[in-house]
């Protein structure tokens, strides 16, 4: 699959989740394999352009992270603009700009999902970002601000007008947040809207057949996962082989799933510092925890640790805690083996209806 000049190895993408999609993650879920691109949580280009500590923190990056793009959001067309160019001078490989924020405090200040509420205003915006480099410059968007008012159609063929080399697409809207389930239609409207920029669908990617059901029913022309990773950190390996064999590969074992766990921790130890890293993986690993069967001793202490030495205390002597739940060959007997991912887009009897939205910094969500 090709962004403009770039061309990736696959059509899966890693969503940017403030908060979640850091260093550490990113290399953690590339480790694994599967993945075409991923992209940085979401940047004030304001506060890049002023060299803000948290700012520069949150692009941060290393040769294995490759390629990688950077989220910007911001509203005022200079400071998107010098933004851009700051990241193209850093060998990013693209631009992308945040159009899909739901978050009150990013839509006031007219960045977000406001830009879907003024094109003119944002095609100009997003004209002098693409002329200011020459690394591909996207843009990320929901369906529109709410019901009445759909514009990512409008929006995405105004934009390729001006130049960007993809458009992706989250299919909700504004008001809708991460309610409800995923528009596929809405998805469709966009990817029929252009002439020839790729379309990237997005939204509650949780296995491989939902992958292929939003490719095969849409038309775009990858996908891009966000939470779905946070289950599965092998979403993108799975889906790859899925869509290009049809084989559904089995669910790692737990071995492999307290394997990539402590590789993600080690990670973020190693960028982050023990006593902030501690902090962060408090909420992190409860996620990993959702695929281990019975967790509740591991997670209600796992948010406490301070050290290095208590997490791996504490995993230790939840592997001793989780034998009981054991058969003979080692194996998690049947009534507790973890209920398996939803494959569709429509709601299945006894599963839940939406993907939980991550706690942490729900102020960016």
């Amino acid at each position: 699959m090709r962004l403009g000049p770039l061309l990736l190895e696959s059509n899966l993408f890693l969503s940017p989740l403030a908060g979640y999609t850091n260093l550490p993650f990113r290399l953690s879920v590339r480790e694994v394999g599967g993945l075409g691109l991923a992209t940085t949580d979401l940047v004030n280009a304001r506060s890049l352009l002023e060299r803000n500590a948290k700012a520069l923190k949150l692009i941060e990056t290393s040769a294995a992270d490759r390629p990688l793009a950077v989220q910007l959001f911001g509203s005022v067309p200079e400071e998107m603009r010098d933004a851009a160019v700051r990241v193209a001078a850093l060998g990013i490989a693209a631009v992308d700009i945040n159009m899909g924020c739901p978050v009150r405090k990013v839509c006031r200040v007219g960045g977000g999902s406001a830009m879907m509420t003024d094109l003119d205003k944002t095609a100009a915006l997003v004209k002098g970002m693409v002329n200011a480099v020459k690394i591909p410059v996207t843009a990320k968007m929901r369906l529109g601000w709410d019901d009445q008012n759909i514009t990512a159609p409008d929006l995405a063929r105004t934009l390729e007008d001006v130049g960007v080399a993809a458009i992706f697409v989250h299919g909700r809207t504004r008001a809708q947040g991460f309610g409800g389930t995923v528009n596929l239609a809405g998805i469709r409207a966009v990817v029929q809207a252009v002439k020839s920029i790729p379309v990237v669908g997005n939204g509650d990617i949780t296995t491989p057949q939902a992958a292929r059901t939003m490719l095969e029913e849409t038309g775009c022309a990858g996908v891009s996962i966000g939470r779905g990773a946070f289950y599965n950190p092998w979403i993108f390996q799975h889906t790859l082989r899925y869509l290009q064999t049809g084989e559904i590969l089995s669910e790692p074992p737990f071995f492999a799933r307290v394997q990539v766990m402590c590789r993600h921790f080690d990670l973020m130890i190693e960028i982050f510092g023990e006593e902030l890293a501690c902090r962060m993986f408090r909420k992190v690993a409860p996620w990993y925890a959702k695929r281990f069967g019975p967790a509740n001793e591991f997670n209600k202490r796992v948010v406490l640790v301070s050290s290095r030495a208590q997490f791996y205390e504490v995993l230790d002597q939840y592997r001793a805690w989780r034998e009981q739940f054991l058969d003979e060959t080692g194996e998690l007997k049947p009534r507790f083996q973890p209920a398996p991912m939803v494959a569709s887009f429509m709601p299945q009897p006894g599963q839940r209806e939406t993907i939980h939205v991550p706690s942490g910094p729900v102020e960016v969500w």
